[in-house]
């Protein structure tokens, strides 16, 4: 048979596309061409199938006319991840192997010169893609490499095959050969997942500051985003780094989201299952880096946050293009990538945590050292923030550097794992409540979860209109309030709760 077809699947942001790799040996001149929309690393794969195919001993037909199409042709397809399947095709068409003997699975893999089949890109997104079709006999199985396989095999009832060389996969596929067993990877994690804690950094490690771990534990509670402003080594980033060890243990959805899109960047790594993820990206980063972009689109560090942390330390130095493209995705939770032939929406429910000096020189305030900054430097440098972003962001809290005696003599704080049961305890409240975070709740959903009494609702008022807030400030007020009655257990929001949620919101400009 002249004609093959294989299955395998192209990504385009989150999602695993069907791609049907068409083969065809015709008479005629040798050649070796390769259509379908497919990228220069794809086109590449002549040279890698064809040396892999000779270097493993099957017959290669280099006296043939080879035509391979990836269809659909309009749909972008790019990596490596099509050696494999185009290889499978070309032996099937050659009649090495038959081609009935493919159907029900699917296959994905980049070949190394010899024949070995390297890992490739988001395995974990094409299991999730397979999982969503109607469960059945004609539900696909994936055929990945080692590394790749493991990956996938995450995915609860999905069938996953390991292949570490392109001879592995032509065995499985002759007359009489037994297909081997499925990668148990799910099964694995679930047992080894249920007795290991997530090695995060232990907030008993900082000393003093009350303020700030009370701020850190109200934004854990309720989903909600911090910028702490304080002199050069008071402590911003050791707190910051802290955070994610007081969030509740993930969800399996939420592993499964996160893992995946860690997968599409090439950060996924079976050792860092259900830990959630922090992402600390340079200030140099530019807007691209940080919400995605590219051709075809790749995620983003607000992506690869998902379900995390995103802590932006300077935030003052990143460039001004980048920190506005956060706007959208601090209220959203998701970022749509839009060009010209392509569009792509990834996941963005991050919690931001950012740090700050007061001044170009750090020490405005400070009690330890004298600021040299004018009061035109420091107007400049607190300017850098728009007034949307900051608006945006639930809890402002000063970060104020210890003395010296004060820094030894302390003794060490309440641990993580102290503060994360109050934080669960409160989520779920929230959750049992109105079945999301209070920094989710949107509309009508405040109105109705945030109930002020009287005196509670004339001190908002008051103080909405002494400092000039926007309609969203008083809904992220709101929501502050909430997430402190519910740490304290209260029923309803109180006048005690709302002060406090006040004082977090109010935009720190400190001036010399």
């Amino acid at each position: 048979m002249s004609l093959s077809l294989v299955q395998s699947r192209a990504l385009l942001g989150m999602q695993a596309h069907p791609v049907c790799v068409e083969v065809h040996l015709a008479n005629g001149l040798p050649s070796f061409t390769l259509v379908g929309l497919a990228e220069t690393e794809v086109k590449e794969a002549r040279e890698r199938v064809r040396s892999a195919i000779q270097n493993t001993g099957l017959e290669f037909p280099g006296n043939k006319r080879i035509t391979v199409n990836l269809a659909p042709a309009d749909l972008p397809k790019d990596s490596g991840r099509f050696d494999l399947p185009i290889a499978l095709g070309i032996l099937a068409a050659n009649g090495q192997l038959d081609t009935r003997k493919f159907e029900g699975y699917e296959f994905a893999g980049e070949l190394s010169l010899g024949g070995e089949l390297r890992p490739i890109r988001g395995a974990l997104a094409m299991s999730l893609a397979l999982s969503g079709l109607d469960a059945g006999a004609s539900q696909p199985r994936l055929v990945l490499p080692e590394g790749s396989a493991e990956e996938a095999a995450l995915v609860p009832g999905t069938g996953v095959y390991r292949a570490r060389h392109l001879l592995d996969v032509v065995r499985q596929f002759l007359p009489g050969d037994t297909p081997p067993e499925p990668v148990a990877g799910w099964e694995r994690l679930q047992s080894s997942a249920a007795q290991a804690e997530a090695a995060y950094p232990d907030m008993a490690d900082v000393k003093g500051q009350a303020a700030a771990r009370r701020a850190l534990e109200i934004a854990a509670a309720g989903g909600h985003s911090v910028l702490m402003m304080g002199a050069p080594g008071s402590g911003k980033s050791m707190l910051a780094q802290r955070f994610a060890g007081l969030l509740p243990a993930m969800s399996t959805e939420e592993a499964l989201q996160s893992a995946a899109i860690a997968s599409l960047g090439g950060r996924f790594s079976l050792e860092r299952w259900a830990q959630r993820p922090t992402c600390s990206p340079h200030h140099t980063a530019s807007a691209v880096a940080l919400v995605g972009g590219g051709s075809p689109p790749r995620p983003g560090e607000i992506s690869l946050a998902h379900h995390g942390v995103l802590f932006l330390d300077e935030l003052p130095e990143f460039p001004r293009a980048a920190l506005e493209a956060l706007r959208e995705p601090l209220e959203s939770g998701s970022i749509t990538i839009s060009r010209a032939a392509q569009r792509a929406e990834f996941p963005a429910r991050f919690q931001l945590i950012a740090a700050m000096n007061p001044c170009p020189c750090g020490y405005l305030g400070s009690s330890l050292r004298a600021c040299r900054c004018s009061p035109d430097q420091v107007s400049r440098y607190q300017g850098k923030l728009s007034g949307p972003l900051l608006d945006r962001i639930d809890i402002h809290v000063e970060v104020g550097a210890l003395a010296a005696d004060e820094l030894i003599n302390t003794p060490p704080g309440e641990s993580s794992a102290a503060i994360r049961q109050r934080v669960v305890a409160a989520r779920e409240r929230a959750l049992a409540r109105q079945g999301s975070s209070n920094q989710s709740l949107q509309g009508k959903a405040i109105d109705a979860q945030c109930r002020l009494d009287d005196a509670a609702a004339k001190f908002l008022n008051t103080a909405a209109a002494r400092l000039g807030w926007s309609g969203r400030s008083i809904h992220r007020c709101l929501k502050l309030a909430r997430t402190i009655a519910d740490l304290a257990g209260a029923q309803s929001v109180q006048l005690t709760h709302v002060a406090e949620a006040v004082q977090y919101r109010r935009v720190l400009r400190a001036t010399p």
